[in-house]
């Protein structure tokens, strides 16, 4: 399977079923956060599945779709994939551009100081 490699819609329909854990092409299309055609719904979990993202089981006359890849593991290789691509394979340099950007809130700063200390001292 390799890197995660997926579009925004992709990424949409992975989100609904982490977050539901499984999905009929109609519950998964009610999920998304844009109103898609039910067949445009039914081809990104088809493609999901092809690409081995995806399982799929009979129920009834539909289909229900389960994730074969979890959200970590989803994380892990779409930010290792930001950090070679964008920071030239510098994780710090990530986080620095977080903390410059401004997009870190005052507790979330005090949560990432906890957590490099925290690192320190192993």
């Amino acid at each position: 399977m390799g890197d995660l490699m997926l579009g925004d819609r992709e990424l949409d329909v992975m989100a609904a079923l982490w977050e539901h854990g499984s999905g009929t092409v109609a519950e998964v299309r009610d999920l998304l956060p844009d109103a898609l055609a039910y067949t445009t719904v039914l081809t990104i979990l088809r493609n999901l599945e092809d690409k081995g993202y995806l399982r799929r089981e009979s129920e009834g006359r539909a289909h229900r779709y389960f994730p074969r890849v979890g959200r970590a593991a989803a994380q892990r290789s779409f930010v290792g994939r930001v950090v070679d691509q964008l920071f030239g394979g510098r994780p710090a340099d990530l986080v620095a551009h977080l903390v410059e950007a401004e997009t870190l809130s005052a507790e979330e700063l005090q949560r990432l100081q906890r957590m490099l200390a925290g690192r320190r001292r192993r």
